[in-house]
């Protein structure tokens, strides 16, 4: 009865409408999407459709949810604080409001029971099951209480289902249609609407999973956050997780000069025209601090000594650069 245990399914939390768009999504790009390429082809168009919408959404949560409105990282113009929310909701990663909450105390609670995607819990959890099912009670949200005097993340948060609808699927859907006709329509809903979004959300839900269970740990061991240049090359240079953790609100991810991180180089090129303000930075002498505390803390901990005091954002001042030295 133990074993059986395991596999309890609480029927009344499920998330009924979020496991039907996302097993629905996955279904589609398993089936419909092969079976469209293999009767119609795959052409140039496609191909290029699919690859600015991935990036238009990809980088709305990365440029826009995460390191714009969840951390305050930098501060940017309206019309990109716009475009980020447009195509943010097309991710289907739920409304910038809502995301960045759940975010929030992800950072706070790391690795505990208050983590909404605790990786402790286990990696499919992390990765996908905490969707899955309600929370009873539901978290509060007084951790986004500047975003909520936000008339765009409010606007956002109200209408996210249809924006996302409008800028995931209706519009590469029509401009298929402009191209080719309903063929080519067809073929754009299919793989720029539906594949895209199953490829935006899954390298978004391995940040969570795959960048909590591997890499390595260059600036602390203190949470379960690891730096993987693999996942980098994935989701616009958000690998780079276990710098992350430790500074978080430094507009950069990945901050050594040969990191990918085409996200820290879009706000930094934006800045020098000025539509971002504001860059926020740890300076390079903490940042080389924080490593070497923690190759100290490892030797002592071979050594069976106590480990040094790990060097972490909360004691390390973060100074802002108007100028956006890019490292």
């Amino acid at each position: 009865m133990k074993f059986l245990d395991r596999f309890y399914i609480p029927w009344s939390r499920v998330e009924w409408v979020t496991c039907f768009f996302l097993g629905g999504t996955l279904l589609l790009t398993l089936t419909a999407v092969p079976w469209y390429i293999l009767t119609y082809g795959l052409d140039w168009f496609q191909v290029g459709l699919f690859f600015i919408w991935f990036f238009l959404s990809g980088m709305s949560i990365t440029f826009g949810y995460h390191r714009l409105f969840s951390h305050r990282s930098f501060e940017a113009k309206m019309p990109l604080r716009l475009v980020s929310l447009l195509f943010g909701a097309a991710a289907f990663e739920n409304s910038a409001l809502d995301w960045c909450s759940d975010h929030r105390r992800h950072h706070k609670h790391t690795d505990h029971e208050d983590d909404p995607y605790d990786i402790s819990k286990g990696f499919f959890y992390a990765h996908l099951g905490w969707m899955l099912f309600k929370l009873k009670p539901l978290p509060p949200m007084e951790n986004v209480a500047d975003l909520r005097k936000d008339p765009l993340v409010m606007w956002q948060h109200r209408y996210w289902h249809l924006i996302g609808f409008a800028t995931g699927f209706v519009l590469p859907t029509m401009i298929g249609y402009w191209y080719g006709g309903f063929e080519a329509a067809l073929g754009a809903f299919l793989i720029s609407g539906v594949a895209r979004t199953v490829a935006v959300q899954h390298c978004t839900f391995c940040i969570n999973s795959a960048c909590h269970s591997l890499g390595t740990q260059p600036y602390s061991a203190r949470c379960s956050a690891r730096d993987s240049w693999i996942m980098a090359l994935f989701t616009f240079g958000e690998g780079y997780h276990n710098f992350h953790h430790e500074f978080q609100h430094d507009y950069r991810n990945g901050v050594k000069p040969w990191q990918f991180d085409p996200t820290k180089w879009l706000i930094w090129t934006l800045n020098k025209v000025g539509l971002t303000s504001n860059l926020r930075q740890v300076p390079d002498e903490k940042i080389l601090k924080a490593q070497e505390a923690e190759r100290e803390r490892r030797r002592l901990e071979r050594e069976g000594r106590a480990p040094a005091e790990a060097v972490t954002e909360e004691n390390i001042p973060v100074i802002p650069s108007r100028d956006g030295v890019l490292n």
